[in-house]
């Protein structure tokens, strides 16, 4: 089978639609018809099937998908390992992190391993681990940093750190009058993630099991660093690492609702795939992480 069949095969698989896949590929749509008609001799069965306007994968072609993509990893690794030798430690290290620990834990890191390494180059992409893993799966990203979460096959987690997350609040916040109870918490408004990450349904599922009304949400927010000034500034209470009160102590003044039920304890963990090549800039910043 050609590489460059299986590259072809793999974007119209992700698009399936074989008009736009040449557009993002610049090949005309028989050059791609060509491709899948040859892959589909050698595999000996029918990789796509019609869909609508569109066109998707048969079984086949799932099990196809697969073995190309990890066909594609292993020339791609080969490349980056046969490169490496002899270079130590340079060369690009792509990093996805999330945004607490590319405030608080990268710098740092990043500052030893340029001071140890001064030719390496780091690519990196910050986001929530949803948006971070799929580019892991893609071969986009060497290693991700981001919450533990339910172990997945075919990928290898390191715990880096432990981290809290607690309700936080402007110092002179009205809760902090008397001792605050997840129930007086449910009578303000909040500013949040959106649904769906992680901290988020934790909290909500907090006040669901006490049979209170999930936290009102005022503003929504996926852009962490932002989230101390509207604490601060609006009255409303969030949902943050305890690392954002540590360090935001003199531009803001936030305080911790201190309240056993409302923290939630989790990992910061280093992700990569289990069989992919890092290089040794990449193997060096997961130590330096640690």
């Amino acid at each position: 089978m050609d590489l460059r069949d299986l590259r072809y095969f793999e974007t119209i698989a992700e698009l399936e639609h074989v008009g736009q896949a040449a557009e993002r590929l610049h090949r005309t749509q028989p050059a791609l018809t060509s491709a899948i008609r040859r892959l589909e001799k050698e595999a000996g069965a029918p990789l796509f099937e019609r869909a609508g306007r569109g066109i998707r994968l048969t079984p086949a072609g799932r099990v196809m998908l697969r073995w190309a993509q990890r066909l594609r990893f292993d020339v791609e690794d080969a490349q980056r390992e046969v490169g490496d030798i002899g270079r130590g430690l340079s060369g690009v290290v792509r990093l996805g992190i999330v945004p607490t620990a590319a405030q608080y834990q990268l710098p740092q890191a990043v500052r030893r391993l340029l001071r140890e390494a001064p030719d390496v180059r780091l690519k990196t992409t910050v986001s929530l681990v949803d948006v971070l893993m799929p580019m892991l799966r893609a071969g986009e990203l060497d290693l991700v940093v981001g919450t533990e979460g339910v172990p997945e096959s075919g990928f290898v987690s390191r715990r880096l750190v432990e981290d809290h997350v607690v309700v936080a609040a402007s110092a002179d916040h009205e809760l902090f009058n008397g001792k605050p109870s997840v129930k007086d918490m449910s009578a303000y408004r909040w500013v949040l993630q959106p649904r769906g990450a992680p901290t988020r349904d934790w909290l909500d599922h907090t006040f669901v099991r006490r049979s209170l009304p999930r936290p009102e949400v005022q503003v929504e927010s996926s852009t962490l660093h932002m989230l101390p000034a509207l604490i601060a500034e609006t009255g409303l209470l969030s949902f943050v690492s305890r690392k954002h009160l540590d360090v935001t102590a003199g531009s803001y003044p936030l305080r911790e609702v201190v309240l056993k039920e409302t923290t939630m304890k989790r990992w910061l963990v280093v992700t990569h795939r289990t069989n992919a090549y890092l290089s040794p800039a990449a193997l060096r910043l997961m130590a330096l992480l640690s």
